[in-house]
């Protein structure tokens, strides 16, 4: 047997030190990079593909849709993310991963949303299982989405926000108020399947021992007055997401009806947690996309909107 010498027993401690340090002190990226698919296979080859080595590590499928053309985005679920969105008071909004696959000079992309960076600014924990089961399933590359990332503490629940004057995780819009939860989920049923708002139903999902049915909602069309504006899917995403690894999985929007209530994440803290390197000013800057946040919460408040009396919805 080899002695361990002073200084290899220094760098073994090193080591295993670094690999135990808290997650609280890492810093996270919002988005990771799969591996590459294999060449020659089309986008419909691909995504069925992604979808059976999902199912393949136990996640349930709950929707998939095509934001704009070479993009398509699968959002999935699992007991690990369910049971999380229980504990916590908005966690909900984190009930869903987002997976995506996105043809970007001729290549196929596949990424997918952060478990680890998702999870601290929902207040959900770090969630490894669901890491480990994404890893095995679609591999892990590298993480991107912010040059230098931010730890857990910096994102967390009433920590992060974009700067002075902008909204918390914590300050949801109230899109409406129903006579309770069962009408509340019809309401919001019918109008997805109506296209209310210029939107297109991508997913719901019911969150255990709670009042809480999680909606995916697309924006394909957008709501006025701001039609004319950068306020669809594919507008949003030409400005802030440009750069070489694509953040598709950044979409779709999610809203939740809430006991008797509709809420959603503001749109001003939703874009910015997800692209945290944004600048306010210049050709990629939120100047850009300032008619945004008001058209996604024209399009959300009609999406959730109460039937008029003696009608069956918009």
């Amino acid at each position: 047997m080899k002695k361990i010498t002073v200084h290899g027993f220094l760098a073994v401690m090193l080591f295993g030190l670094a690999a135990l340090l808290p997650v609280q002190a890492q810093r996270l990226k919002p988005y990771i990079m799969g591996s590459a698919p294999p060449d020659g296979m089309s986008m419909t080859d691909i995504v069925n593909l992604t979808e059976l080595q999902l199912v393949s590590e136990n996640f349930d499928l709950s929707g998939h849709y095509s934001p704009y053309p070479d993009a398509t985005v699968i959002v999935v679920t699992d007991k690990a993310l369910k049971a999380a969105a229980s504990h916590a008071k908005y966690g909900g909004f984190g009930v869903a991963e987002h997976v995506a696959v996105t043809k970007v000079d001729g290549k196929f992309q596949i990424s997918y949303v952060n478990p680890a960076y998702m999870g601290a600014a929902y207040g959900l924990g770090p969630l490894p299982h669901v890491a480990k089961k994404l890893t095995a399933a679609l591999g892990n590359q590298f993480s991107f989405g912010s040059r230098r990332g931010l730890t857990a503490k910096e994102l967390a629940p009433g920590e992060y926000h974009y700067m002075m004057g902008m909204p918390y995780f914590n300050d949801v819009d109230i899109l409406a108020k129903y006579p309770s939860y069962a009408v509340g989920v019809a309401t919001v049923e019918h109008n997805l399947a109506a296209h209310a708002g210029g939107t297109l139903g991508v997913y719901r999902i019911q969150v255990p021992g709670k009042q809480e049915m999680v909606f995916g909602v697309g924006i394909d069309k957008g709501a006025h007055p701001h039609s004319d504006s950068k306020n669809t899917d594919a507008k949003i995403m030409h400005v802030i997401d440009y750069g070489p690894d694509r953040a598709t999985a950044f979409l779709p929007y999610e809203m939740m009806v809430q006991g008797n209530r509709a809420i959603a994440l503001p749109a001003r803290f939703r874009i910015a947690v997800f692209f945290p390197d944004t600048t306010m000013i210049g050709k990629h800057g939120f100047t850009n996309i300032m008619s945004a946040p008001g058209a996604i919460l024209d399009s959300l408040t009609d999406v959730a909107r109460p039937a008029r009396s003696g009608s069956g919805g918009e």
